[in-house]
């Protein structure tokens, strides 16, 4: 039928505000092409550079992965910031937001340069005091963050572990603490 079917993903956040279209120019953008000829990624490709987004080939087959990749890091990042300024008001800070923004700035750039060897703080030096005082600070403060926090620790621990920050007596020993915490 002469039909190129493909398909254009922007890896951005769309939340209706002006400042939308200015982050499309530093985006990249899946394109995928049904057919998978090269006629038809290429003109995907030309498409996503005619918007602004850089083109990155995503395969059909894994359309739904790198979606599930994009809403877990948008989406989940959201609520783990907001959850942060709220347990930062509840400590007497008045802009959460000026104490979080260089820190989290600073994380963001170690996790993408540096891949799990950018891990800091507590878990991945193995620090089972320090873990164990911030699991009974959420009972106490804001129950309600502690199952995050404990699951978000494991799988710290672990990649830490991974990564060779931590060896394997100290990533259990902190999965033993955290597992205290869901007894």
């Amino acid at each position: 039928v002469g039909v190129l079917p493909l398909a254009l993903h922007p890896a951005m956040t769309f939340t209706g505000r002006p400042e939308d279209v200015e982050r499309l120019a530093s985006a990249c953008a899946a394109v995928t092409a049904a057919g998978a000829d090269e006629a038809s990624w290429n003109v995907g490709e030309v498409l996503a550079l005619e918007l602004g987004a850089e083109p990155v080939r995503v395969p059909e087959q894994a359309r739904r992965l790198y979606h599930t990749a994009l809403s877990h890091g948008a989406n989940h990042l959201i609520t783990l910031i907001n959850e942060c300024s709220d347990l930062l008001r509840g400590a007497g800070v008045e802009i959460p937001e000026r104490v979080l923004a260089p820190i989290l700035s600073a994380s963001l750039d170690n996790a993408l340069r540096f891949g799990d060897k950018g891990l800091t703080g507590p878990v991945s030096r193995g620090d089972t005091g320090t873990v164990r005082a911030h699991l009974a600070e959420l009972r106490e403060s804001a129950p309600e963050v502690s199952a995050g926090y404990a699951e978000l620790a494991r799988r710290t621990a672990a990649r830490a572990e991974q990564a060779g920050l931590l060896d394997r007596h100290s990533a259990s020993e902190v999965t033993d603490v955290l597992d205290e915490e869901q007894r």
